[in-house]
C-alpha cells in the first residue's frame, strides 16, 4: 500500500521538518551492540543493560535518563543468552537499521522520526502507568510499517531462504496475537496491552491511507457509481448508436469504422467524426 495522496501527518511533516532525527536507526543499531558487547565483557557483575533499562521507580528517583536508554537494549532478553545471543544481537540490529533505512528514504526523514519516536513515547507513557514496558514491540510494529509498504519484497530467511515480506508479516502479526493471548491466560494484563499500544501507534500512521483505500473501494462496490461499459450498452440499444458527429450527423452505426472525437475546446458535450474534429467552428 502505498500512499498517492497527502494526508494531515504528511502536511505536518513539510511544515515541521526539524523534527527530523536523520540516520535514527543506525544510533539505536549501534546502541544496541555496544550495549550487549559492554555487558557480554564486563567484569564484577556490572551490567550496563540494568543501568539503562526502564524502571519506573528508579526514574521516579531521579534517574530520568532511563525514558530514553531503554530503547538501546537489546531483544536477547535482557542478556539472558550472555555470550551465545551475540550473533542474534547483530542480525537484529542490521535488519532493523535497514528496514528503518528504507521506511526513512520512504518516507522522509522527519516522518520516520515522528513514527519510531511516536511508539517510543506511547511505551513511556504505558511504562509510567503500569510500570512496565519494553522497545520489543516498538520494532516488530516498525517491521509492520515496512511490510505494508514493502509487501512483494523478497528477503533472505537465515541467510539462505527467500521469502516474501508479507508472509513474514503475518508471522509479525501473530506474535502479537499470541503476546496478548498468553498474557491473558495468565492473568498478566499489563504484558497483554503492551502489544495493543504499539498497534495503536502503527494504526495512527496508517489509519488516513486505510481510509483512503476504504472509501476508494466503497466508491467502486456503491450502486451509485456508473459502470460505464454497461451505460454504454444500453446507450446504444436506446438510440442505435453510441457517437454522433456534431456537422455532418454521421455515427458509428453508419461507418463502424469511423473514428469520433469529443472537443475539448467546445462549450458542452460535442462529438466528432474524424473528417470534422479539425475542422468545425468551436461552440461557446
Amino acid at each position: 500500500m502505498y500512499q498517492n495522496h497527502v494526508s494531515w501527518l504528511d502536511k505536518f511533516c513539510a511544515k515541521h521538518p526539524k523534527f527530523a532525527i536523520p540516520n535514527l536507526m543506525l544510533y539505536i543499531a549501534i546502541g544496541n551492540i555496544a550495549v550487549y558487547l559492554i555487558d557480554l565483557f564486563s567484569m564484577g557483575g556490572f551490567s550496563l543493560a540494568s543501568t539503562l533499562s526502564f524502571n519506573r521507580y528508579a526514574i521516579l528517583h531521579g534517574q530520568i535518563w532511563r525514558l530514553v536508554s531503554f530503547v538501546f537494549i537489546s531483544e536477547s532478553g535482557d542478556l539472558l543468552l550472555r555470550g551465545t545471543g551475540i550473533f542474534f544481537v547483530l542480525v537484529s540490529a542490521y535488519f532493523y537499521w535497514w528496514i528503518g533505512s528504507l521506511l526513512e528514504r520512504e518516507w522522509g526523514t522527519t516522518k520516520f522520526t515522528l513514527f519510531y519516536l511516536g511508539g517510543v513515547a506511547l511505551n513511556i507513557l504505558y511504562g509510567m502507568l503500569t510500570g512496565y514496558t519494553s522497545i520489543a514491540y516498538v520494532n516488530l510494529s516498525m517491521f509492520l510499517a515496512f511490510a505494508t509498504l514493502y509487501p512483494d519484497m523478497e528477503i533472505l530467511l537465515f541467510m539462505i531462504l527467500p521469502v516474501r515480506v508479507k508472509w513474514l508479516a503475518w508471522i509479525d502479526a501473530a506474535l502479537f496475537v499470541w503476546a496478548v493471548v498468553s498474557n491473558l491466560l495468565v492473568g498478566n494484563w499489563i504484558g497483554a496491552l503492551l502489544p495493543v499500544v504499539a498497534i495503536l501507534n502503527y494504526l495512527i500512521f496508517f489509519w488516513p491511507d486505510f481510509q483512503y483505500l476504504f472509501a476508494k473501494a466503497k466508491r467502486r462496490t456503491s450502486p451509485q457509481t456508473i459502470n460505464f461499459k454497461k451505460a454504454q450498452k444500453e446507450l446504444r440499444e436506446r438510440r442505435g448508436y453510441l457517437h454522433k458527429c456534431s456537422v455532418c450527423g454521421v455515427t458509428d452505426q453508419d461507418d463502424p469504422g469511423m473514428e469520433f472525437r469529443y472537443c475539448s475546446k467546445c462549450s458542452g458535450y460535442y462529438c466528432y467524426c474524424a473528417n470534422h474534429i479539425n475542422n468545425h467552428v468551436h461552440v461557446q
